[in-house]
């Protein structure tokens, strides 16, 4: 065996996105053990950054040991039991993969279908809550298979209304799209690292609020999981009487984490908010500059998950591989019955920058036109400079 090195790629793809030298130099620093104070003071802070992050100050926010999936596999293993009926809200891959999870937790699952690339229907959901009286709300606020945004708000105030508790995946939305815990009325929402925080993949931010607490100390039967298990993690993660070993916490991707959460509070919460928004924009111009489309409407795209309709006649894969081998960009394909009919461009954490809208540009343009595709690459650059000179 030898050492690995990895190709340079600029990731302009579903994620993982980016990561900056800064945060890639705090995963190299040295390894203390996850019982060291110093760690423990560190894990306090990111506790606190997380709900800064979420506006969520009434909630217990920690760092799940996995990738997003994990933190949806936390949130419905730990408020479902097997007989409880849960409400899901479907417009992509994510969605079904709720909906899956809860099966597996043993509720009875009412799922809430819409077509891929639909924001969730309110009406829809309201009409399923009615006919059966549901312990759970879940839904995909950052659909990451369509690029299709959904406002939490009106589906946790309905939640509510109907005595449910609301589950919310933010894994594409956190730092890019405003998160509002509290203003919603959450009671689980989380996330993952590797979108707009710029970070390694391998973390999973999530809160849970005092309702969804008090649920889960209610529970009549142990949860479907061990490692998730909140009522164990807390006794590592509270920091309350001393901390209970549960698990070898990933240490260095914790630096990480913390490191990411520092660049973004410098920047600004909002202000990071407003970089995918002017990078998005930059992009839909040059997309429709060259004779593009999305898939999702206007009103409804997220600005850092963009999907691009495949034109009649392309191959999109060979676009993607002529993209990877003569820029380095990689862009993601379609998932579900969207495979093969988009691209999805991700302009998450580090990688939402004007150079990265040009170069993604630069890169699709010149292998549309090698697959006989008509499009001006000045014109689609000219397109992209005259909308971040509006600002």
């Amino acid at each position: 065996m030898r050492s690995f090195f990895p190709p340079q790629r600029i990731l302009m793809g579903p994620g993982p996105s980016e990561v900056s030298q800064r945060v890639l130099q705090a995963h190299a620093r040295v390894t203390i053990g996850h019982l060291d104070p110093s760690f423990q003071s560190l894990m306090e802070e990111t506790k606190a950054g997380l709900q800064v992050l979420f506006k969520a100050p009434d909630h217990v926010c920690l760092p799940l040991p996995a990738p997003g999936t994990g933190a949806m596999e936390a949130a419905i293993m730990n408020l479902l039991e097997p007989g409880e009926v849960a409400v899901i809200a479907i417009n992509g891959q994510f969605g079904e993969r709720m909906a899956d999870m809860a099966e597996r937790a043993g509720a009875e699952v009412i799922r809430v279908e819409h077509g891929w690339g639909e924001p969730i229907d309110l009406r829809k959901v309201e009409a399923a809550l009615w006919a059966r009286g549901a312990k759970v709300l879940a839904f995909v606020q950052a659909e990451t298979s369509t690029g299709v945004h959904t406002d939490p708000g009106p589906l946790c105030a309905l939640a509510r209304e109907h005595g449910a508790l609301s589950i919310v995946d933010a894994v594409t939305a956190l730092g890019g799209v405003e998160v509002d815990v509290a203003g919603w009325g959450a009671d689980v929402v989380y996330s993952a690292t590797q979108k707009c925080l710029g970070a390694p993949p391998g973390l999973a931010p999530i809160a849970f609020g005092p309702k969804a607490l008090e649920a889960i100390a209610a529970r009549k039967t142990k949860a479907r999981t061990w490692l998730f298990d909140v009522s164990l993690l807390m006794g590592y993660w509270s920091g309350v009487g001393g901390r209970t070993y549960h698990h070898t916490a990933p240490i260095n991707a914790i630096y990480g984490l913390h490191e990411a959460l520092c660049v973004l509070f410098e920047e600004g919460i909002e202000a990071s908010i407003a970089r995918h928004r002017r990078c998005h924009e930059a992009l839909a111009a040059g997309i429709t500059a060259a004779g593009l489309e999305f898939l999702t409407a206007k009103a409804d795209r997220l600005p850092q998950l963009n999907p691009i309709k495949v034109p009649e006649g392309i191959d999109e894969a060979a676009v993607r591989a002529r993209m990877l081998a003569t820029h380095g960009v990689e862009i993601g394909a379609g998932l579900g019955p969207l495979k093969g009919k988009i691209w999805r461009i991700g302009l998450m954490g580090a990688s939402a920058t004007p150079l990265s809208v040009r170069t993604c540009l630069t890169a699709l343009t010149q292998a549309l036109m090698a697959e006989g595709f008509e499009v001006s690459l000045k014109d689609v650059l000219s397109a992209v400079e005259a909308r971040l000179a509006d600002g």
